[in-house]
């Protein structure tokens, strides 16, 4: 009887090792219109190619000390992300958010931003291509135009995490910033973004919300989800306005009244908006659509007590180099008992936004919502 002998173990390929998440921060600049601020990336851009994004991008070593790689530190909110937020909105919008310097912080002023540093067009433009070329350290360079820069107006709006399956991977610090709105009687300052020559952006606008919404789903500009989505949460609270509106309180009462609504529902949540950090999950697919949860924070994040959005799902059609298209924003527990040709139409968000405003317990939760139901 020939030897038997014992089966040699299978051979396991050693897991990948999972790809740096890049610190990086950006802003959801509000203009003083409420209107949202997005710049479309140039086509051979290695990452969004073509696609319209808010001011931002990595954090550099200039910008401030972050926590090693291996605390979950790294993934929150702090000194570092605020500067290099603003640093990069200066440097790809050229709108300098920055305060004169002895204009004191004041963070109980929420909604609305100090007054901000005013520069010569040509000395910011100097100072940008300083800035961006290396040539000076942003925080010098603001404090040689006697500003600061205006890092406490930052209101932390989600973190985004990208999925451990991408090659090229990012840990996004989403920021909001309304500029300050215009009053009667106090000179304005125009703040009228442009692109960086082509560099990194080709485009620089300021739009309703909403409109860049309709843009992406009539498949006219490229949006990914976390755009999209941050996009919609705000679009049912900044609104534009209308002449009913200026004539029944005055424009300016009815921006920051917006504005107001927008940071209550901010505040809320478990955990509130300014601590979700998301990293997007599949969850189904529909035909060509990929139905995907943000109920997860992330590999780096796992087994803490960190969590994203667990009510709500984007859906998403991805085209390769060509970007996405048939964006939406649904409720997860409608996923499974609604089909997505229903719940893609413009009345269904609508709908259940207000339904929730009569099942919410919590009393800020209320309020926030029926601000939204306002709006919509």
């Amino acid at each position: 009887m020939a030897e038997q002998r014992p089966k040699e173990e299978e051979k396991k390929s050693p897991s990948k090792p999972l790809p740096i998440a890049v610190p990086s921060a950006s802003i959801l600049l509000i203009s003083p219109s409420n209107e949202i601020l997005l710049l479309r990336r140039v086509q051979k851009s290695s990452s969004f190619a073509s696609a319209h994004v808010f001011p931002g991008g990595r954090i550099d070593a200039d910008d401030g000390d972050l926590p090693p790689r291996v605390d979950v530190r790294l993934h929150e909110d702090g000194p570092a992300y605020r500067m290099g937020a603003i640093r990069e909105c200066f440097e790809e919008s050229g709108i300098l958010l920055a305060r004169p310097e002895n204009t004191p912080e004041d963070p109980s002023s929420s909604s609305s931003a100090p007054p901000l540093l005013r520069l010569d067009e040509r000395e910011c433009h100097r100072g940008r291509k300083a800035v961006h070329g290396k040539e000076i350290r942003f925080q010098e360079w603001v404090g040689a135009q006697g500003g600061v820069p205006d890092t406490g107006s930052l209101h932390p709006f989600t973190r985004w995490l990208t999925p451990g399956n991408i090659a090229k991977r990012f840990s996004t610090q989403m920021y909001l910033y309304f500029l300050p709105l215009a009053h009667p009687g106090i000179p304005q300052t125009l703040h009228i973004p442009t692109s960086d020559g082509g560099v990194e952006h080709t485009e620089a606008q300021f739009l309703p919300a909403n409109e860049w919404l309709d843009l992406a789903q009539a498949d006219k500009i490229i949006l990914f989800p976390p755009q999209f989505f941050l996009l919609s949460m705000v679009a049912s609270f900044l609104k534009p306005l209308g002449s009913d509106d200026e004539e029944r309180t005055g424009a300016s009462e009815t921006l920051q009244a917006q504005r107001d609504r927008l940071l209550d529902f901010v505040k809320t949540g478990d955990p509130p908006w300014g601590e979700k950090c998301i990293s997007p999950t599949p969850l189904k697919r529909d035909g060509k659509r990929l139905i995907m949860a943000l109920d997860e924070p992330g590999p780096e994040l796992e087994g803490t007590d960190r969590k994203g959005d667990a009510e709500r799902v984007v859906w998403v059609q991805f085209k390769g180099k060509d970007g996405t298209s048939g964006l939406h924003v649904g409720w997860k527990g409608d996923v499974l008992g609604k089909g997505l040709d229903e719940m893609e139409s413009r009345e269904y968000l609508e709908t259940r936004m207000k339904e929730r405003v009569g099942t919410a317990h919590d009393e800020s939760m209320q309020r926030a919502l029926r601000g939204a139901k306002e709006n919509l």
